[in-house]
Order: structure tokens, then C-alpha cells, then sequence
């Protein structure tokens, strides 16, 4: 087999689900040029929220990373859509935000955000590797405990 994204994924046992339809006023990707930007992703498995709270308040740090994780295929999901089904027109990940529930003495935000990174480099090799930045913040959406954002080079 070709060593392709969707090798990777298959290796991996990753399946990419659908991608989600918007929950508000708002539009899953935006491209511009030779860029790609999805909306934040959550952690969403099986059509429902998989991780949810505070991570250092009843959620620990193996669960956020499985969140992180989760939230990047569900990034991958949203750029596979954008692209016409196609991930080999993704050149490169730029970068990738990464907001954690937190509780205020949690300061390992960029821990948790190592399950989307090293999930996005295993799937995309050298090209997942990104610039990136790890934010705590008091509260996501329907108590998700992590959000993730993309941004992509694209052919």
C-alpha cells in the first residue's frame, strides 16, 4: 500500500466520520488561496461528546489527550470534506490552537494538546509538523474539555 494520509489513517485504525454540520452561525472551513482554516473541532466520537469538564477538576490528563486526539479527526474529517474528499491536497499543517477546560491551577495544557500534535504527524508525517499554540480557558462549548482549530497549506 502507498504510504498515503489515508494509509496512515487505515493503519492507525482510524476511520474519519462525517463531517459535523455547523451547531451555530458559522462555517466548518473557510479557504483562502492556498489556505485552509477549519472551525474549532471537539471531541466528538460516534455522533456525541466523548470528553467533557475540566481537565485538573474530574478530568485527567490521559482523557484530555484522548479529547485532543479525538478533536484532530475530527479536524481531519472537516479538511477531508473541504477538499472534495481529497487529503493528498494538503501540503502542510501550519498550525494547530488547541483550547483546554481548565481548572485554574491546571498548567498542562500543553501536554493535552500533544494528543491532537502527535496524532496529526503520525497521520501526516513531516508534514504535521506545525507551529501551535496550547490556551487554558474557563469554559468550551457544551462542556467539552477541549476545542482544536486548523490551519492548512493546501494544493
Amino acid at each position: 500500500m502507498a504510504d498515503t494520509i489515508e494509509s496512515r489513517l487505515e493503519a492507525a485504525g482510524v476511520t474519519l466520520p462525517e463531517a459535523s454540520a455547523p451547531a451555530a452561525n458559522y462555517v466548518p472551513t473557510v479557504t483562502f488561496g492556498a489556505i485552509l482554516q477549519t472551525s474549532g473541532q471537539l471531541p466528538m466520537e460516534n455522533g456525541a461528546l466523548a470528553v467533557t469538564g475540566k481537565l485538573g477538576a474530574g478530568v485527567d490528563l490521559a482523557a484530555g489527550q484522548r479529547a485532543a486526539r479525538l478533536c484532530a479527526v475530527n479536524v481531519l474529517a472537516q479538511a477531508k470534506s473541504a477538499l472534495g474528499g481529497d487529503l493528498s491536497r494538503v501540503k502542510r499543517l501550519l498550525k494547530l490552537t488547541v483550547f483546554v477546560a481548565s481548572d485554574p491551577d491546571f498548567s498542562e495544557q500543553h501536554k493535552v494538546a500533544n494528543g491532537a500534535s502527535d496524532f496529526l504527524v503520525e497521520i501526516l508525517g513531516e508534514a504535521g509538523r506545525h507551529a501551535r499554540s496550547a490556551v487554558g480557558v474557563p469554559a468550551l462549548p457544551m462542556n467539552a474539555a477541549v476545542e482544536v482549530e486548523a490551519m492548512f497549506e493546501i494544493a
